[in-house]
Order: C-alpha cells, then structure tokens, then sequence
C-alpha cells in the first residue's frame, strides 16, 4: 500500500494514501471534532457530508480552510489543526448552527449526552451572536421514536444508518437551503412510512432530534398504585450494558446489581426475560424440528428455511418489505411477548391476581419491543400482556432519579418461577445467540444423544452475515446468521431467488444483535465495546449450571402444569402469532 507523508500540528505523520486528514490525526492522538462524520469499521461505512464544518482545518498553501473529514492527506502536506483562524471558524460555525436550534436543553431528552452541547462547551460558547428566523416543523410521535425536527442539525447520520445500514430507505434530506431537514418522503409520520423502529437513528442522532418514546412516567404511576401489582423483565442484552450508565467499564455483567435496583424501584417481583428466552427455543426449536422432518419426508409444502422471530423490528421489516415471505419465519413469539402471555395467565392464576391488576414492565435493549408491546394482537380484550418497555437508557435514569447508589448494591437473584433461566437464554442478546441456543435443544431432541459439545463457535462472530453446517449425529443442518437489516436483506432476496441452501436462518435488526440495540447507552459506533458486552453475554452462559433451555426445571413444570407440550393447542393459542403483508398498508388508509 502506497505510504506518503504529512505534518500535522508540527508532528509528521505518515499514513496509507487516501486516508483524509481526520483520520492521519487521530493516528497521532490529535482530536479534531466533528458533528455529522461517523464511521463504521466492521461495516466499512462512513458518513462525511461534511456538511457540518465543524471539522476545518488550514492547510498550507490553500486559501480557504478545508473539512478535515473529507479531505484526503497528500505527500508533504502541512496541517494546522486548532490555531486561532481554525478555532474562531468553528466557534462561529457551531454559533450559527446553535442560532437554528431550540434552547431547551434543561427538558430535552438528551441533555447530557448532546454531542452539540458538548461542543459548544468545549469551545467556550457562552453567547451566541447570530439572531434571526428559526426553522420550525412539527413533532412526530411514534408508537416508539419522537422526532423533533427543530433539532435536527442535517448532519444526516439517521440517513445513512437507515438507508446504507439497515436498508430501510425511509429517511432522506427533503426541502432545500433554509428549510432543509432529514424526514420521510413529504414529511409524513414514521407511523405512516415503513419504518421498522429498529432505533439506530436515535443511537447515531447527535441531538435530540431522535430519541425513544419514555415510558418512565407511566412506570412510575403504576408503582405508585397501590392497587396493581407491578412485575418486571430484564432482556439478556440489559446485564452487559447497564453498567456503562454508571461509570463501569463496558462488558462489565451487573446481573445481581440490576435485580437489586429493580426491587429498590418498588417491582413486586423482578423476573428475567432469560426464562421466556427458554421457552421460546421450546417453541421455535421444536417448529423448527417439525419442518425439517415433514421435508425430509417428502412434504413440498413445508416451508424452509425457517427463520427467527425475535425480534420486533425484524418483524416489520419483512412485513413491509418481503410481506410474500411472511409464513417462512417461525410463528414464535418474541421472548418479550411470551413472557407477558404466561406473566397475565399462569402467574397471574397461581398468584390470584386478576389480570387488569397485573402490570407487566420490560427492560430492554429495544427500541421496537415499545411498538411490539402495542401490537393489536397482543393484548386480550384492549389488555396488553406486555404494558410497557423501558429502554437501558431510561432503566439508568430511574435508578439514578431514585437515588440508588448502585456500584454499592448487593447482588440477588431473581424471584421464582420466571426468574429461573440456562445459558441458552442469556446468549439471545448477542447475533448468533438464538440459533446457537435453538441448536442445543434441537439436536438432543432429535437425536435423544447428549450434546457432543456445548458451545458452538462456529456460530459465533461478528461478520454481518455468516453460516455454518451442525452435524445432527449424521444430519447436516445448514444456518445461515444476519446482523443488520441490510444483511438480512441479503439473506431474503437469496430466499426470493431460490438460492438460498440453509434450514435455519437467525437474523437480529441491530449490529451485533441486541448487545447494539437502538436503547442500549450510546456506544458512538465504537465496535469495540460492543465485541466487549457480546464476551460478556457467553461468560455470564459459561458459569450457568444449565445451559440447554430443555433443562430448564422451570420451563419443564410450566409445560407439565399448564401448556402439556410444545407446539400444543394451548402453546400455540398464547405462544404464537402471525404476520401482517404491511407492504399496501398506507395506499389503503390513503
């Protein structure tokens, strides 16, 4: 690779040809800041508009200054990166932008970790002098995602997230000059587009012109009501991130501390969405087995392969995108949704509560499980079995509102029964996590051997699109992983294609799987710490005594009590669901 050589701040670099001027400075430590630059290695994706001009520079022998995110280093080239021409340009750049911007930092949702905010502080901005007209637009609330466009500063991150990296296509820059702005086609609502409420638009914004829906204040209300009993569940994903929000290392498992929060936070019990992790391989697992047994006995109806249903964004992706596809994923529930279906029938029986006093709390690392929990078909009579979902984030932000010092908090266990979970549930919150989990208890019940190994780590990785072939004892079973839904477009044209070789196929809307989720605390596109919670997810699977979810002690007794077997007539009926063709949804509305 061609090397040339450059000078930056008087220190002399030397950097792969092509690289820009950003990058060659951060090989030397020097910190040149940004607003719409993001980059994402394992992806090979960057965004660089460049549009935000926070990022010039001088050059040497160049007239005017040069944004560093987009200017490629040539040989010889001699940069200055914060003198006083350079520094007095950003300040009245990041003034202008904060002149269109509304001054409500002490009731945004992100104040605190507004990348806008945090500049303006580095740079000592304490006025600003600019004074004019401000662009106004409406607010758009979703069943998941508020947008509020008067802070958006068109640095189009959101953009390149939905359309490069999911491949959703709903957001783009409409309007031009003055009344510029990244929404969906003729501003309509996110409601009313395709949007899957994946949340990674919320995960990159730098502003608060994306953040999630907050349940937090209805949480609140009903720990307040002495009439409802309130329950709670933690998502595999939550236990590896949680500790980022109070000053942990990334990676860091606070499984016994969240459970202590959870209890301090006033929940009458604290469950764990691990042990409906469990049940959903018992479901999916043996659908999975049904299919390939009525293939290899010759049925041309049988529809593989069968892909995962977990997770709610992924759901509406296809149900808009590849709604000719709805009856391949299995017809399983999402852990979330199994965990409220036995939480508002079986527990509440065994407890003699009546279900419209049983309020049933998720945590999670999820965006869309907001929307999934509002799904018309998962509620009983207006009844919802999952009433809300709370984000990482905003589990963070309760205990700290509630003054629990955490770090000094004991580790406990979760309640009986739904709090009793195997390895194979808590890998669900890393890609590669359910198909692996699925694998263990399918090969034992097929075969009626024990597991030649246990862990399988071929299914493992962080590649965006991966597979592997299980011998089970004589029977190869071909798997095909995605991560990001622009992978898992891969994998679907493939099927529409007839190309496709694999029996089962794991797919998770977010990169990494939920470990990246939309409302996990802000990473900032550092793959690093995500590779840092998915070690986190397997060390907490190795020092499980059960890692099978068909061993779950648990699982086995709710089946002998209450749904008789899996796939059975009452499992199906509060197990499974079925899918919408979204794809003519609004042209019919319209």
């Amino acid at each position: 690779m061609d090397k040339i050589k450059l000078t930056i701040d008087n220190k002399e670099v030397e950097v792969a040809k092509g690289t820009t001027i950003l990058d060659a400075a951060k090989t030397i430590g020097v910190h040149i800041p940004t607003l719409c630059h993001m980059k994402l290695d394992d992806m090979g994706i960057e965004n660089k508009p460049g549009g935000c001009r926070v990022c010039v520079v001088e050059v040497e022998g160049r007239r005017n200054l040069a944004p560093a995110c987009v200017t490629e280093a040539n040989n010889g080239m001699q940069v200055n990166t914060h003198n006083m021409r350079v520094i007095n340009a950003r300040r009245t750049v990041t003034e202008l932008i904060i002149s269109d911007h509304p001054f409500e930092c002490l009731t945004c949702a992100k104040a605190g970790e507004c990348e806008l905010q945090d500049l303006a502080h580095a740079m000592g901005i304490r006025e600003i002098h600019f004074e004019g007209e401000k662009s106004t637009y409406r607010e758009d609330t979703s069943p998941a995602i508020i947008r509020d466009l008067d802070k958006c500063i068109m640095c189009r991150r959101c953009e390149m997230m939905c359309n490069e990296v999911q491949t959703v296509g709903v957001l783009s820059a409409i309007n031009r000059g003055f009344n510029a702005v990244v929404s969906p086609a003729f501003e309509q609502n996110l409601d009313h587009s395709a949007c899957t409420y994946c949340g990674q638009c919320v995960a990159v914004c730098p502003t608060g012109a994306l953040t999630e829906v907050d349940h937090t204040p209805a949480v609140i209300r009903a720990l307040s009501d002495p009439t409802k009993t309130v329950v709670v569940q933690t998502a595999p994903a939550v236990r590896a991130a949680l500790g980022e929000e109070f000053g942990l290392e990334a990676g860091t498992l606070v499984t016994g501390k969240m459970a202590a929060a959870l209890r301090r936070l006033g929940f009458d019990f604290v469950f764990d969405t691990d042990f409906a992790a469990d049940l959903t391989i018992m479901e999916e697992g043996t659908e999975l087995l049904d299919r390939l047994t009525r293939f290899l006995e010759g049925d041309k109806e049988v529809k593989l392969p069968m892909l995962t249903s977990c997770c709610p964004a992924w759901v509406k992706f296809f149900e808009h995108q590849f709604p000719d596809m709805k009856d391949i994923p299995s017809s399983a529930k999402s852990p979330q949704q199994m965990f409220g279906a036995i939480a508002k029938t079986y527990f509440a029986d065994k407890q003699k509560i009546d279900r419209k006093d049983l309020v049933v709390v998720s945590i999670m690392p999820c965006v869309a499980k907001k929307y999934e929990c509002g799904r018309e078909e998962f509620a009983v009579d207006g009844n919802p079995d999952v009433d809300f979902a709370l984000t990482t984030r905003e589990l963070a932000a309760l205990i700290k509102l509630s003054n629990i010092e955490f770090n000094a908090l004991p580790d406990e266990d979760f309640d009986k029964p739904m709090g009793e979970s195997t390895g194979a549930g808590v890998i669900f919150g890393t890609t590669g996590g359910v198909i692996e989990a699925a694998v263990r208890t399918a090969y034992e019940l097929h075969t009626k051997k024990e597991l030649p190994k246990i862990n399988y780590t071929e299914l493992r990785g962080m590649e965006g699109v991966r597979e592997a072939t299980i011998d089970f004892d004589g029977l190869p079973i071909r798997i095909g992983i995605a991560h990001g839904l622009g992978n898992a477009r891969t994998l679907l044209e493939d099927i529409q294609s007839g190309k496709s070789h694999y029996h089962a196929i794991e797919i998770m809307s977010c990169p990494g799987g939920c470990i990246g989720g939309g409302g996990q605390p802000y990473h900032h596109s550092d793959s690093s710490i995500l590779k840092k919670r998915q070690k986190a997810i397997y060390s907490e699977d190795e020092r499980k005594t059960i890692r099978k979810s068909h061993e779950n002690t648990y699982i086995i007794k709710l089946y002998e009590e209450f749904l008789e077997k899996p796939m059975s007539e009452k499992a199906h009926q509060l197990l499974h669901t079925s899918y919408f063709d979204r794809s003519t949804q609004f042209e019919q509305e319209d």
